[in-house]
């Protein structure tokens, strides 16, 4: 893959977790904020019909848990009291876990979005994000975003960040209602989403098996790393290291 070929990009897809924004934040802040939470958060809301939604659908996934020996907490549902508690258990043991299951993350974002609307939560990015949106608008290409976090989480992260509201940037925003990250379907949903056909997007994620699935649906994709040591940087058409390095002017 030559990076000449991304000429013809016209969309950013982007992932969250370790490309625009530290994994740090959502496994140190995010996580327990939700974790912490949640408890209060369903004892409030219990009787809203998308919570109790979302606690039907966490309770039959606690089930299919259970079935697969993966030892879940029990699940007692002799009230509303005993709900609310194994809910709460039940989804403290998924955080444990990094459960990518749709319900969770539903749950999560609505955990989060009171937790933003108190300013107890700010959305955090690297610094090379804000000014790479800027520029990539300035050059006519769409930002998309693709995260295993709701829609409604990933909208709360950029909307209150530092430099401002980010979401004015980004035209669409995608989660698991989509499918898994790592199959090449979801990619190719995505594309035809936007009416767009795979190869004018360019998919940015730091999970490598991410990055192949959005190759193998015919998009280009890049494998975001953050982590390694200005020193032993290497150019390769294969990795980069800051949104510097895409499209840069």
């Amino acid at each position: 893959m030559s990076r000449v070929e991304w000429d013809q990009v016209r969309v950013l897809l982007l992932d969250i977790e370790g490309t625009t924004t530290p994994i740090e934040f959502v496994y140190k802040t995010l996580f327990p904020y939700s974790s912490r939470n949640v408890g209060a958060f369903l004892s409030q809301h219990f009787a809203d019909v998308e919570v109790r939604n979302l606690v039907e659908e966490l309770k039959a996934q606690n089930e299919q848990d259970n079935t697969a020996g993966l030892q879940p907490p029990v699940w007692l549902s002799d009230s509303a009291k005993a709900c609310v508690s194994s809910a709460a258990a039940y989804v403290q043991w998924l955080i444990a876990k990094d459960s990518k299951c749709t319900p969770l993350k539903s749950l999560q974002g609505k955990i989060w979005q009171r937790g933003f609307a108190s300013a107890e939560l700010h959305g955090e990015v690297y610094p090379d994000v804000p000014p790479a949106f800027a520029r990539w608008r300035g050059q006519q290409r769409e930002i998309c975003i693709y995260s295993s976090g709701s829609v409604l989480a990933q909208q709360l992260l950029f909307r209150t960040v530092a430099s401002g509201d980010l979401t004015l940037h980004i035209a669409g925003f995608f989660d698991t209602q989509t499918g898994t990250k790592t199959s090449p379907e979801s990619y190719a949903r995505i594309a035809e989403s936007r009416e767009r056909a795979p190869r004018e997007f360019l998919f940015v994620s730091d999970a490598p098996k991410e990055v192949k699935a959005a190759r193998t649906a015919g998009m280009y994709s890049v494998l975001c790393d953050r982590s390694t040591p200005a020193s032993q940087l290497q150019v390769s058409s294969e990795t980069i290291h800051t949104f510097d390095e895409i499209f840069p002017s």
